[in-house]
């Protein structure tokens, strides 16, 4: 069974067809793009949030270095009381400390 077209039903036909595939083409592209601008909005609320967890975050960082430098301060001041109560022992001059470890 041969089906006999003239040249326009041809190309009434080839413009019917291109026609549904620019169709097709553009509702993907519209999807395409409506999709990259839900992760482009969902990737700058990401973006925000990591931003303000960083922000909350760096003063725990600086607690704890402080911590660390307050330590070692309290040592040096422990070291410098034990020193100072033995020079004062071997002066003679000590005087007695009340609720208080050297």
């Amino acid at each position: 069974m041969t089906i006999s077209m003239t040249p326009t039903e041809l190309w009434w036909l080839a413009l019917a067809i291109f026609s549904v595939v620019v169709i097709v083409v553009t509702v993907l592209l519209g999807l395409v793009i409506a999709a990259t601008k839900s992760i482009d909005r969902r990737l700058h609320e990401i973006w925000l949030t990591g931003r303000e967890i960083a922000g909350n975050t760096v003063s725990i960082w600086l607690l704890e270095r402080t911590n660390r430098e307050l330590a070692g301060l309290a040592e040096a001041a422990r070291t410098l009381e034990r020193r100072v109560i033995s020079i004062e022992e071997s002066r003679g001059t000590a005087e007695p400390r009340v609720g208080r470890e050297p």
